[in-house]
């Protein structure tokens, strides 16, 4: 008996040494786990930083390796920084910038691509439904706001940019839409603000995803004001001094210290009339014979690079992001951002074609620019085809919310 009792108390002190040694354990790893959690917490805030002025705060998009291409934790950032600023009577403005050598290259198109292919489609939606809101709060934005375009302005970059009060282009500028490139559509609002460009600009850009530089943008209205690369640091400073909510006090102080700029003669702009008279035709088909036959009378090298770079994009995403910029002339801005949204599932969705993926494997992942677009020509390309992107979605993917009847959309 006395054994017994030795041995069930000798059994308790182990349980208790034990109980005790696990308890610890917990503790430190729920500890651990905790830090861990703060130190991607710290990561995640670190990829959009903000600095406190004088009367504004600044967004600084904050992932130079990735030429601050927009993943979806940014986007939920924005969206809840901006708010905060936006019922702060302290601020009067905000100011958005890049760090590197890109303002914003876009969304983070190879995590998406990454996802896809994991079948993880519902953070795919996640993201482009984040990044589509934060827009059209930006674009429904009740204070002014200034975008700074130092660098790379590209895709869903010109999407977080374009909407703002303010867009200071600079030298170093580099703006272009080029979607079809990697068999998608020029998204994020594109369809809207590249419609609304003059003449038949925003079909050239959406279809060939060309570049346009800092003069550029200011001459066809992409941005407000031109400043050279070297003076930003002084444009900066003085927009940091400003105590206001007046658009007009930051108009004249963007004026002092802004530079008179025209486009060169090589410009894109300098040829609107044939852009006018090709991209104006109804379909891609009509656009590419008549740069055919303007390339055959006129021998220009422009046309030569204009239908080499239209036959490097993907034929369905040709024929889907001409029709998108056709309906965004029609349409709100909120309108757009909806049907892009539209569309961007179906994309993902792949019912009708993998463009999507064999694109930004071609360019992005793999980089051997070989793609293996689906179908492979312009003439298989079916209406049905290119009216599936443009159709309702299932019942089981609602369409994108935006708080029309909060914040009503500009036409």
């Amino acid at each position: 008996m006395q054994s017994f009792s030795k041995a069930s108390s000798i059994t308790r002190r182990c349980f208790r040494k034990n109980l005790q040694a696990l308890t610890l354990c917990h503790r430190r790893l729920s500890s651990s786990l905790s830090q861990n959690q703060n130190v991607l917490n710290d990561y995640l805030d670190n990829q959009v930083l903000v600095e406190g002025k004088a009367s504004s705060r600044m967004a600084i998009l904050n992932r130079p390796s990735a030429l601050n291409a927009i993943n979806t934790s940014m986007g939920a950032r924005l969206n809840k920084l901006y708010r905060s600023w936006e019922d702060d009577p302290d601020i009067g403005f905000v100011t958005m910038k890049g760090s590197g050598r890109a303002f914003c290259a876009g969304g983070d198109i190879v995590a998406v691509y990454n996802m896809m292919n994991q079948g993880k489609l519902e953070g795919c939606k996640e993201f482009f439904r984040t990044v589509y809101s934060f827009i059209y709060f930006l674009g429904t934005y009740l204070k002014p706001h200034v975008a700074i375009l130092n660098g790379i302005t590209m895709g869903g970059g010109a999407g977080v940019s374009i909407p703002s009060t303010f867009r200071i282009a600079t030298g170093r500028t580099v703006f272009a839409t080029p979607e079809t490139l990697i068999g998608f559509h020029p998204d994020a609002g594109a369809s809207f603000y590249l419609s609304h460009l003059p003449g038949h600009l925003g079909e050239y850009l959406a279809l060939t995803g060309e570049k346009l530089n800092g003069a550029e943008m200011v001459a066809c209205g992409l941005a407000t004001h031109y400043t050279l690369s070297e003076r930003l640091p002084l444009v900066e400073e003085q927009l940091g001094k400003l105590v206001t909510d007046d658009p007009s006090v930051i108009e004249a102080c963007l004026q002092n210290y802004c530079n008179l700029v025209y486009p060169d003669q090589t410009s894109i702009l300098n040829r609107i009339g044939i852009v006018d008279k090709c991209f104006s035709l109804d379909s891609v088909e009509e656009i590419i014979d008549s740069l055919e036959n303007e390339a055959a009378r006129t021998h220009d090298a422009w046309c030569a690079a204009t239908l080499r770079r239209l036959k490097e994009s993907s034929p369905l995403s040709l024929k889907v992001s001409l029709k998108s910029i056709r309906e965004g002339r029609v349409e709100t801005f909120d309108q757009c951002l909806v049907r892009e949204y539209r569309m961007t599932l179906h994309a993902l969705s792949k019912q009708v074609s993998g463009d999507i993926c064999e694109g930004v494997r071609a360019r992005m992942v793999d980089r051997d620019l070989a793609p293996k677009w689906d179908p492979p020509s312009l003439e298989q390309v079916s209406k049905d085809m290119v009216d599936h992107y443009f159709s309702p979605l299932s019942e089981s993917d609602p369409d994108l919310e935006l708080p029309i009847k909060l914040r009503e959309a500009f036409n």
